[in-house]
């Protein structure tokens, strides 16, 4: 599993790009390739612990190689066009299923909640990946500390909404505002994060602060950044790009390379500052935590459930 913890990686040993730290790069996928529509779980569970070194991307394109569209569609934009982008104050709204629906000032939602350090390998639909060290709480403290009704069977994320702050926006390129949704024990999962930092700084706003979510098992756009709604409901719910594109963008959104995009195959990926000689590694089923997640899949097709 690619992940740090405080006690192995304190922030300052991971912000300096002097003392980045060699990482592991996933290899040998072909035998899950091969079986198409990933039996879960036992077939995949070597898959995750054989890799490579692989040294974390660096800060700089981290944070300026982005995928966020209510900053503009190119991947160099969001880091420009947020440059000015306030998060203080900031609050996030709870409702749907839960024992007190109320507005919490995000310092206060905070509060009482362990901080880690974790370093995740990361997967863009786009066939592009990149490993980023992150900063947090684990989504279940966080949702368990909204508590949840137990008939809640999943945890939909809101962003902000407002072209004034967020140019892009004022464009169509998708409907406003941004809505990600996940089954509720993928929000329990230990490898799901609520993130507020970033290099052992602050989240900066192009990456999606204040607050995001990670699911480093998933594609990128399962991503919810600048979160202000946070909803809990019965019903699996809309969330935008499966209700834009529903035949490239699947709910689960998990990492699975036998299931192509319409116009480009997931089995290889580029990885972003790999340099000429490892800039292509195979992809691997669930980003290679298939350990840790797959049971969560067990019994589904994920041709199907993709």
């Amino acid at each position: 599993m690619l992940i740090r913890r405080p006690d192995d990686i304190p922030s300052s040993s991971i912000t300096p790009e002097s003392v980045y730290l060699n990482r592991r790069e996933f290899v040998g996928a072909a035998g899950a390739l091969a079986m198409g529509a990933l039996a879960v779980p036992s077939a995949l569970a070597a898959t995750s612990r054989d890799r490579q070194d692989l040294k974390p991307t660096s800060e700089d394109i981290v944070t300026s190689y982005n995928n966020f569209y209510e900053f503009g569609t190119g991947k160099d934009e969001p880091k420009d066009q947020a440059e000015n982008f306030k998060t203080i104050p900031w609050t996030v709204k709870i409702e749907g299923m839960v024992k007190t629906p109320k507005t919490w000032d995000l310092q206060d939602l905070m509060t009482g909640l362990t901080i880690e350090d974790r370093v995740y390998r990361h997967r863009c639909v786009e066939a592009w990946s990149m490993v980023v060290p992150w900063r947090g709480v684990s989504m279940k403290s966080f949702v368990n500390k909204l508590e949840p009704m137990p008939s809640a069977k999943y945890v939909e994320f809101t962003t902000l909404f407002d072209p004034s702050r967020m140019p892009g926006q004022k464009t169509r390129a998708l409907p406003w505002p941004y809505v990600e949704a996940y089954r509720m024990d993928e929000a329990q999962n230990p490898l799901a994060m609520m993130v507020t930092g970033l290099y052992g700084k602050t989240l900066p706003p192009q990456n999606g602060a204040p607050l995001r979510t990670v699911m480093p098992w998933k594609y990128g756009f399962k991503g919810c950044k600048s979160i202000v709604k946070i909803r809990f409901t019965d019903k699996q719910p809309k969330t935008t790009w499966n209700d834009v594109r529903a035949d490239e963008y699947g709910f689960y959104g998990n990492v699975n390379p036998a299931v192509d995009h319409p116009r480009w195959s997931q089995a290889k990926e580029r990885v972003i500052g790999g340099g000429l000689l490892n800039s292509k590694i195979a992809t691997l089923p669930f980003n290679g935590y298939a350990d840790q997640v797959a049971s969560l899949y067990a019994g589904m097709d994920l041709r199907v459930n993709f």
